[in-house]
């Protein structure tokens, strides 16, 4: 009788307690598909890898159309972001160490083809993050080419070579750098020792030591501003650094305001949103240079110019390069019509 008055008890108290819990009747379970969307990653083993293919020549012409304004036609890149292509020799594909990365060498620039030690870090980046203006854009199969175009300029496929799903393994056993990543067993184990070997003094130091990472108030803003850098994709880790050092953790900020498709600022359109959400803060301040020229540098030169609107609205979506110097821009695939013309008549407008 006893035990069954406990075990009663045990029940009520149980089910009070899991009526009571604050987050109880908030959420849901995530369905199948939703998993699915967010679990993309590829690991050094290719669990993870969907099926598909694409060819060399096919990774060649979605890289001009898509990558090559940023980082070259052969992989050489620009002035402002990092080769992917160079460094490396027949010789490491054939022992699997890029020699450049030793010691002693003179080589000028670390690679991306020299550093990268798995063909699934190429493939598994390209997919998530890449183009840089539209991320997890294109399709497996797209993702197939442009990694095969990439391998091919790094001599590690020919020039007729195919990727696949079912071949990628064969293709990782000529990476240059295979066997360049270096691995520590202790820090995979449980019990096992760190390769730090300093001791930590806890107590009578002789001196006292500050840990911490920041930037001089006179060099604070020197890149811009950092909130108006972010992209859409992942947490906001940027602080409004036209302004003192915040109070409150880096990244918390008002949600952002839906805009309203081609409608112009004074029509209620939040232009400022429009360009966050295509990314065009992330190379564009408002006013200073970030990789490409401020808006209000843009509204400045072209000031006078016939048919401005129609003008900007078409370099919007197609991109180019020469105005103002070497670095490209991208085009913009993804912007609609009335999106471009939005942002050409708050450019022509002054940009204010």
């Amino acid at each position: 009788m006893r035990t069954l008055t406990f075990l009663a008890a045990t029940l009520i108290s149980s089910a009070a307690w899991a009526q009571s819990t604050p987050w109880h009747d908030i959420g849901r379970d995530a369905t199948p598909a939703e998993v699915k969307a967010w679990d993309i990653d590829v690991r050094p083993d290719f669990k993870g890898l969907p099926k598909g293919a694409g060819s060399v020549q096919q990774g060649e012409r979605l890289w001009e159309a898509q990558c090559a304004s940023c980082h070259g036609s052969f992989g050489e890149s620009n002035e402002v972001f990092t080769p992917i292509v160079g460094g490396t020799t027949k010789e490491d594909i054939q022992r699997g160490r890029v020699k450049n990365l030793e010691a002693g060498s003179t080589f000028p620039q670390k690679t991306t083809m020299m550093k990268v030690a798995t063909v699934s870090t190429l493939w598994d980046y390209i997919n998530r993050a890449m183009p840089w203006n539209a991320p997890k854009s294109l399709t497996p199969d797209e993702v197939y080419g442009v990694t095969a175009y990439i391998l091919s300029l790094a001599d590690v496929v020919p020039p007729d070579f195919t990727l696949s799903n079912d071949n990628i393994a064969e293709v990782q056993k000529r990476m240059p750098n295979r066997n360049g990543m270096v691995f520590h067993e202790p820090l995979w184990k449980i019990g096992g020792k760190g390769d730090v070997k300093n001791v930590a003094c806890m107590k009578d130091c002789p001196v006292e030591i500050t840990i911490r990472s920041s930037l001089p108030d006179f060099a604070r803003d020197a890149h811009g501003n950092i909130a108006e850098q972010n992209r859409i994709i992942g947490p906001v880790r940027g602080a409004d650094t036209t302004k003192p050092p915040p109070s409150a953790p880096v990244g918390t900020r008002p949600p952002p305001v839906v805009a309203v498709v081609g409608a112009t600022p004074s029509q209620g359109g939040d232009i400022k949103t429009l360009l966050d959400t295509n990314s065009c803060t992330a190379c564009h301040g408002m006013k200073q240079k970030i990789v490409g020229p401020g808006f209000s540098e843009i509204a400045a030169k072209h000031k006078g110019r016939e048919k401005l609107e129609a003008y900007l609205t078409v370099k919007i979506r197609e991109g180019g390069v020469g105005v103002f110097g070497a670095v490209p821009m991208p085009a913009q695939p993804q912007l609609s019509a009335a999106d471009a013309g939005t942002m050409a008549r708050w450019i022509a407008a002054g940009a204010q």
